[in-house]
């Protein structure tokens, strides 16, 4: 989730581990959050140690697992799969699959230990049929996440884990939360989700009980005549 939107799900008294690249601009918000930054880099295993020697025997409420990468003019006019290059498409596969796996992986037995432990992760319209996007590593790495959150889904549902997936279509992402959702629906001509909608999605389901399993929500925009 972007950092302006995730601030929106915290409560005062909570404590939030934010992994990033880059600080945050929400460290500096004094409104009774405790915010923790990690400096990890998702793409590299290699940091994986590190922060399982910061969490400790920490326990995890709610992950909300959201990384990605596309093509390099993935989304212009002109662009083409024949002019990805094997590297490129290494990478993304790695960043969006392999990382998801791994990184989950090691954060589980910090999650198993809360007693209504929640696992969101954010996808994309990207990996729904008929969508009709040139893009072949995105869409793949896309469909490929919602096979792990399927099978991750059944993994942990003997500890009552939910594990859910949200599909956006594209966001509004560069408008500030702040800034409000009509404006990011006027800019965008209603064609982007504002990062507010996703944000009151995934404070729906952090609040459910741990009886109910949410497996997906899809949200493309109603713009959208291919999602």
């Amino acid at each position: 989730m972007y950092d302006i939107g995730i601030k929106r799900l915290q409560s005062s008294r909570d404590t939030v581990w934010i992994v990033s690249r880059s600080e945050p601009s929400s460290l500096s918000i004094d409104d009774g959050v405790h915010r923790i930054c990690l400096k990890i880099d998702l793409s590299n295993q290699t940091h994986i140690p590190y922060l399982l020697e910061a969490l400790e025997n920490k326990t995890i409420d709610v992950l909300i697992y959201n990384v990605g990468l596309w093509e390099k003019q993935g989304f212009e006019d002109d662009y083409s799969f024949d002019h990805d290059q094997l590297e490129d498409i290494a990478h993304l596969i790695k960043v969006n699959v392999t990382s998801t796996v791994t990184y989950i992986q090691v954060l589980l037995p910090h999650i198993r230990k809360s007693e209504k432990g929640k696992i969101i992760v954010i996808g994309s319209t990207a990996g729904l049929d008929h969508t009709n996007l040139p893009q072949v590593s995105l869409v793949a790495s896309k469909f490929g996440l919602r096979g792990i959150v399927n099978a991750l889904r059944e993994h942990v549902r003997k500890d009552k884990i939910s594990v859910i997936c949200i599909n956006p279509g594209e966001l509004a992402a560069e408008v500030p939360y702040e800034d409000g959702a009509e404006k990011a629906i006027i800019l965008y001509d209603e064609t982007r989700i504002p990062v507010q909608d996703i944000v009151e999605l995934a404070r729906c389901v952090i609040h459910l009980s741990r009886v109910s399993c949410v497996k997906e929500i899809n949200v493309p925009a109603m713009a959208d005549l291919n999602a």
